[in-house]
Formats: structure tokens, C-alpha cells, sequence
């Protein structure tokens, strides 16, 4: 378990304080996807240099397994860490070695003997996909197999936990798809706890099972992905999922009703019965829903003509949907 507790971070700059962050209050279970999102500068990196002490923070305390990082000697902190692997958005790969060799770096400072090292950096390699790569070197690899060779090496000293920072913002749409089903693989069959710093909330709602939208340096809000993406409360939160918000005051006749998707089963016609239930004429302007697990989340926005909107409305309430009049 990753606890965080009311952490800081201020960097003095040209005689000036700059927070970075403040006043963080996180706990990340055992076994679980954590995201953290935010827009740039909101401090999602420094937080994640704090959470294994590459920053030291300026207050407050990181626990891993319940030891204070900030109370270890060098050493401990050292060993502490190899249990700890990250991953960037630059991969960070030893140019001057191949693939396996890049896998067998951290078991070599750890001091593993050499056969038993690269015993492990094959059955990693077979892992992510790579095991016909072991001899190449990183200039002769793709954007994603690059990704998928630091994710090996991250791993490799009986890594516990997995820190993702915006390790797929480099990544064109199918290959982040990809590393992000290895992610959910590896969490699955290795139970490696993984937290992921983003901004992008598609990499949110694909993967992980909690969020905290930081803003501001601080936390704006935390929960659940599924009540963040249907109920989002902060304003930092409705702008990341409800970015094309906007588009709602396009159109002026009749009247907006916003419909919230928060559970019902993806299959279900809502839109098709409401008309053919209501008799009605309904023009979507907007609408952004996912499935997660069968699921839809999210929100619709319609129109409907003056005449029918008590209808619509009474509909919407016999089946259990929320919904709110928009003027």
C-alpha cells in the first residue's frame, strides 16, 4: 500500500517560492490501477517523483508498506526502491545496449548473479512481447516495442509497484492501446500495483480503478472512475471529461434536457424507446457516454419540442434516469 499523507513540495526559484504541490492526501491499495490526472502544471509529476523519493518533499510524509520513506537511511531507501519500477514518456532506454542487456541493468546494481539475471529478463521479455527483440538495440525499435522494453526493465527486480509517468502521450492510438492491455496484463497475472499519471482521461477510463484530479497543486477530486466520469464535481474534472461542453449552445429551439448515463446496461435503447414512448421528434446535440464493464457513463444532451418536454421529463423519471433542464 502507497500512503500519502499530507504532502508538500516548494521549489525556491530566483528568491521566490513556486508550490508544486499542496497538501496531498492519497492512499493507493494493493493490486489496483490508481490514476492521476490533471492538465500541465498541475504538479502530476513532481507527485510522482515525491511518491519514491526522487523528490524529496518539502513536508509530509510517503509510506510504502508502511515504512516512512522519509525516515530510511540511504541504503534502505535504495532497497526500498527496487520495488518500485517507473516507467516515462522518453522510455529512458541505455542507447549504447541492447534489449536484453537494458532488462538486466537494474538486477546487475542489485547484484544478481548474470545467468539468473537474464533467466529473468527472457521470461520479461516473453511477458511483453518482445522475445524475438533481445538483441536489438533501442534505435531499432518502434515507439511502442521501446515502451514495451522499459516496462520490462521497470519490472524486473520483483517489481511491486509500477509508476506510469505520461508513458503514453508519445504513442500513436493503437500502440497506447496496446501497452495499455499489457498494463491491465501485468496488474492481472503479476499483481503489480500501478499508478498512472496522465492527462488524458481516455487512458483514465480505459485502465484504471480510481482517479484524484489534481489542479492547482492539490487534489480537486478523488473517487471512483465510473462516478467521476457520470458525476463529475470539480470544475477541473467536468472540463477533462465534458470537453466539448460547449457545443450545447448551439442549438436554441426547444427545449435542453441533459440525460446522466451512470450504470445502465450499454445495450439498453434509451433513446429509441423514449421516442417511441413519448411520440416524439428528439434532436442529440451532445453526447459523450463509455462503456466500461457492459455499462454506459457519461452524458447526453437533447432537444425536444416545447409540447413534448413534459413527457420526456416524466419518462425519464418512471425509468430512473437523471437528468436536469438546461435553459
Amino acid at each position: 500500500m502507497i500512503e500519502i499523507k499530507n504532502l508538500s513540495k516548494v521549489y525556491s526559484s530566483s528568491g521566490k517560492d513556486v508550490v508544486a504541490l499542496k497538501d496531498i492526501n492519497l492512499t493507493i491499495n494493493d493490486g489496483e490501477i490508481f490514476g492521476i490526472i490533471g492538465l500541465s502544471g498541475a504538479g502530476k509529476s513532481t507527485l510522482v517523483r515525491c511518491i519514491n523519493y526522487l523528490e524529496k518533499p518539502t513536508s509530509g510524509e510517503v509510506l510504502i508498506d508502511g515504512k516512512n520513506l522519509g525516515t530510511l537511511s540511504k541504503k534502505e531507501l535504495l532497497k526500498t526502491r527496487q520495488n518500485i519500477g517507473m516507467i516515462f514518456q522518453s522510455f529512458n532506454l541505455l542507447s549504447q545496449r541492447n534489449v536484453i542487456k537494458n532488462i538486466c541493468y537494474p538486477l546487475e546494481i542489485a547484484g544478481v548473479h548474470k545467468k539468473d539475471a537474464v533467466k529473468r529478463a527472457e521470461e520479461l521479455l516473453e511477458l511483453v512481447g518482445l522475445s524475438d527483440k533481445a538483441k536489438a538495440y533501442p534505435s531499432q525499435l518502434s515507439g511502442g516495442q521501446k515502451q514495451r522494453a522499459a516496462i520490462a526493465r521497470a519490472l524486473a527486480a520483483e517489481t511491486k509497484y509500477l509508476l506510469c509517468d505520461e508513458a503514453t502521450s508519445a504513442l500513436d492510438p493503437d500502440t497506447t492501446r496496446s501497452i495499455l492491455e499489457l498494463m491491465k496484463k501485468i496488474n492481472k497475472t503479476m499483481g503489480v500495483t500501478i499508478v498512472v499519471i496522465t492527462h488524458e482521461m481516455k487512458v483514465i477510463d480505459s485502465i484504471c480503478d480510481r482517479v484524484a484530479v489534481l489542479d492547482n497543486s492539490t487534489v480537486a477530486e478523488m473517487g471512483d472512475v465510473r462516478e467521476i466520469f457520470s458525476n463529475p464535481k470539480s470544475d477541473i474534472a467536468k472540463k477533462l471529461v465534458l470537453p466539448e461542453r460547449k457545443t450545447v449552445d448551439e442549438v436554441s429551439e426547444g427545449k435542453g434536457i441533459r440525460i446522466v448515463f451512470n450504470g445502465e446496461s450499454s445495450g439498453k435503447p434509451v433513446i429509441a424507446n423514449l421516442i417511441f414512448e413519448c411520440g416524439t421528434a428528439v434532436n442529440i446535440t451532445y453526447a459523450d457516454t463509455k462503456e466500461l464493464d457492459g455499462k454506459a457513463y457519461g452524458q447526453m444532451i437533447i432537444r425536444v419540442p416545447d409540447e413534448s418536454a413534459d413527457r420526456v421529463k416524466a419518462y425519464l423519471e418512471k425509468n430512473g434516469m437523471e437528468f436536469s433542464e438546461i435553459e
